[in-house]
């Protein structure tokens, strides 16, 4: 299994790409990714990126499609990584472990992730109406699904996995940090007794 792409189309640069395409691109995303530690995300246009670049619009415009767009590039090898880890990594959040204990890593995992690239998560999530059905998000829903079932849960695995997972939505988890100051630990312990819970509950 490889991992998934965060939406279709975004695909790292293949052999059949022309090099100065290639070039062209990782020069946009060096200079996108160093607005974005100098002024945040926020901060990060494609008039700005284009003129930081040194290129004109139509070519930033061309390359991503559009801001969203841009975001979603930008947050495809994070993504991957993270996949990969949890398909493939080291048990507790790899394979190896019993499913409650995957769970549990899993979901820690997913708080850091999303602390630590929340603001591209939200920006990126702009690219599709349909955020919920985007490969990237069915691969994790799915994820929790056989780590469910691993664990012998029968009552309609596949809904609850999409309950958990909302527990889990970016956009809520940074509302909690920065507007009510819940601390990232009570979020992981929280989620660690929520899965518990529905787990052994059942």
């Amino acid at each position: 299994m490889s991992s998934i792409p965060m939406r279709p189309g975004v695909a790292p640069v293949t052999a059949a790409e022309r090099s100065d395409a290639a070039r062209n691109r990782e020069r946009l995303l060096r200079a996108a990714r160093e607005l974005i530690e100098e002024g945040g995300v926020a901060g990060l246009t494609m008039d700005r990126l284009a003129e930081y670049a040194g290129v004109g619009k139509g070519t930033v415009f061309r390359r991503f499609g559009s801001r969203a767009g841009l975001m979603v590039t930008l947050l495809n090898d994070s993504e991957t990584d993270f996949q990969s880890r949890f398909m493939f990594g080291p048990p507790p959040l790899g394979p190896g472990a019993p499913g409650l204990e995957r769970l549990i890593a899993c979901g820690i995992g997913r708080i850091q992730y999303v602390l630590a690239f929340g603001d591209l998560v939200l920006a990126a999530e702009m690219a599709s109406r349909g955020r919920f059905e985007v490969p990237a998000a069915a691969l994790w829903n799915r994820h929790i699904e056989m780590l469910l079932r691993q664990e012998g849960y029968a009552p309609e695995p596949g809904l609850m996995a999409g309950s958990l997972a909302a527990t889990l939505d970016p956009e809520r988890l940074l509302n909690l940090v920065r507007v009510h100051g819940v601390a990232p630990e009570r979020l992981m312990a929280s989620w660690q007794d929520l899965v518990t819970r529905v787990v052994r509950g059942a």
